[in-house]
């Protein structure tokens, strides 16, 4: 077996803060290392305290290399125990101080918030309802920044204040849907000095009559007293015809009476969407508030454009390659403390170029080989990649 490398030190180093829920006289393991197991089994495909144990065991002459292990390898109650106890709250706020350490998210960069259900954390014996989670995704770097579970009696409008305060933001573009059209979260995200682009729904029903009537006249007009700005884009795929068009003003006269209501207000936008599958096309329209200058369509399109992309690369990688919409664990912190070593995964699983293949790949592969594993947790040198094979010359033709 190779030598294993130190690969823990930024982890170690950013959770160290972590208080122990457990009793002194009972620990037998320390924090430290039952972290950087989880870790490092959450990495390579384990979903389950059991498969982490498993997972131990079969890694254990490797991570005896650098942990303390005094005891060996915590079972999977152990393990259970501790994240069911862990404080899920300070657990996020190391977990947010690792992430400004180890990714700069830039000036410009499309932070998506939005919610995600883990469907099977209910517990019927109990009347537990399934915990809702709100992360914040950084589209462009492809990374979860943080993340806040919802109350149990309440949903994502408190939540989301929640998470913006722990949040880094400065230069960026924060999107939102219609739940998180409030008052409160625009304020709060001016605050933080970021932009917003947020969807305007029933919810906000005054508003989105008045933002519908001004912008049905405008076509109507085709634009002619509305100074604005217009793009388009086209997308072909699988007999899948989709042309969404896009238009931002700041002509924001016919609302001045509640204008001052909204934070940083500066825009307004409406996005219409045609696709057509198989012969039949469909058609919504969608309104939209915003503190981007009115005159730049194509950066009121990218934000849009780039919300959707924690539906696509956050929420159905989790289901789809971590499984997480299967998982049964339900006792006290233990789900949302469990989110949270996905999300600790997949930032650490996206964060690697050596390979082109997917998240379900690269948790094998870490699996397989430590030395990319110990690369994928930022130790230089731990691993080179194989240069790729060249075809042969009668091949590539």
């Amino acid at each position: 077996m190779d030598k294993p490398p130190t690969p823990t030190a930024s982890l170690v180093k950013y959770f160290s803060s972590l208080k122990d829920p457990r009793v002194e006289r009972t620990k037998k393991h320390s924090l430290s290392d039952m972290l950087v197991i989880a870790v490092c089994g959450f990495i390579c495909g384990v979903d389950s305290w059991v498969e982490l144990e498993e997972f131990g065991e079969a890694k254990r002459e490797w991570f005896e290399g650098f942990l303390e292990l005094p005891h060996g390898i915590p079972s999977h109650d152990t393990f259970g125990r501790l994240f069911a106890a862990l404080d899920p709250e300070a657990f996020s706020r190391c977990f947010i101080a690792w992430v400004k350490a180890v990714a700069e998210v830039t000036d410009g960069e499309v932070v998506a918030i939005d919610g995600k259900t883990l469907r099977r954390s209910f517990d019927r014996a109990s009347s537990k309802a399934a915990i809702h989670m709100v992360s914040a995704w950084a589209s462009r770097n492809g990374l979860v920044l943080g993340q806040v579970k919802t109350d149990e009696k309440s949903n994502e409008i408190t939540a989301i204040p929640k998470l913006l305060e722990l949040l880094h933001l400065e230069g960026c573009i924060v999107t939102l849907d219609a739940m998180g059209c409030q008052r409160e979260v625009v304020a709060r995200i001016v605050e933080k000095g970021a932009d917003y682009v947020i969807c305007v729904k029933s919810n906000q029903e005054a508003l989105h009559e008045a933002l519908h009537d001004f912008f049905q006249e405008a076509r109507e007009e085709r634009f002619e007293t509305v100074p604005h700005a217009y793009t388009e884009t086209v997308d072909k795929e699988h007999g899948r015809f989709e042309r969404r068009r896009y238009w931002i003003t700041s002509q924001l006269d016919w609302y001045r009476h509640k204008r001052e209501s909204w934070a940083g207000l500066t825009s307004v936008g409406m996005v219409e969407a045609e696709r057509t599958v198989d012969g039949k096309t469909s058609r919504e329209v969608r309104y939209f508030i915003s503190s981007l200058t009115g005159d730049d369509a194509q950066k009121f399109a990218s934000a849009v454009r780039r919300h959707w992309t924690v539906e696509n690369n956050l929420h159905w990688v989790l289901d789809v390659a971590f499984g997480e919409d299967d998982s049964r664990v339900r006792k006290d912190n233990a789900p949302e403390n469990m989110a949270m070593l996905r999300h600790l995964a997949l930032n650490l699983l996206k964060a690697d170029t050596t390979t082109k293949v997917g998240i379900q790949t690269r948790r094998k592969k870490a699996g397989w080989d430590v030395r990319f594993l110990a690369h994928l947790l930022g130790v230089k040198g731990a691993y080179t990649p194989r240069p790729p094979k060249r075809k042969p010359a009668a091949s590539r033709r």
